[in-house]
């Protein structure tokens, strides 16, 4: 519980911080959507990725640093098979979920709505909720509790970025489909 809390406070407060810097792009998979969307252009897209997979192995850096663990130390910590790859397709199916449909009803909130989504998948998934290739890679690097070992890490990836294509591909239905027909909120109110 410590683990998660501590993940999802610390997700809020980096989301508020960088925001209005980057767009608080920490994630590959939600850079690729973005990109794919037409919202970020491909040079811009594949820079964020970058520093994200470098951000990710600094962070594994500077854990193992306070915590006098060596700098990087492959994982023996087995999260195999479809039950774990499944698990990442679904927290990163709901994190790109949660990211488009708050965005568009109430941007303000996105930090808050991605910390208590990532607090919560931790608990619902098998696999601990990762949801993000860079960092998924980079806890390959960790003999921790959380670590992955390498030979995981491909099936990892793969359930991310499948559950990201499907959920950009659902959220655009839905966005669709609300643009047809007017959905009353409250009195008064109507999304478009």
């Amino acid at each position: 519980m410590a683990n998660a809390l501590a993940t999802a406070a610390a997700l809020a407060a980096l989301i508020l911080a960088y925001g209005s810097i980057s767009g608080a792009h920490f994630n590959p998979v939600v850079t690729m959507v973005e990109a794919m969307q037409g919202r970020l252009p491909p040079s811009r897209a594949v820079s964020y990725v970058v520093a994200q997979v470098i951000g990710a192995f600094a962070g594994v850096m500077t854990a193992h640093l306070m915590f006098s663990e060596p700098l990087l130390v492959a994982s023996t910590h087995e999260r195999s098979g479809a039950a774990q790859m499944f698990s990442e397709f679904v927290a990163t199916f709901g994190l790109i979920a949660v990211i488009a449909t708050v965005t568009r009803s109430r941007a303000s909130a996105v930090p808050f709505a991605v910390a208590a989504y990532i607090v919560a998948a931790y608990w619902f998934t098998s696999s601990t909720s990762f949801a993000n290739p860079a960092v998924t890679a980079a806890r390959a690097f960790t003999d921790t509790f959380a670590g992955i070992r390498p030979a995981d890490v491909p099936a990892f990836v793969v359930g991310q970025v499948g559950g990201a294509v499907a959920s950009m591909v659902v959220c655009r239905w839905l966005v669709a489909g609300a643009r047809r027909t007017d959905v009353e909120l409250e009195p008064g109110a109507t999304v478009r």
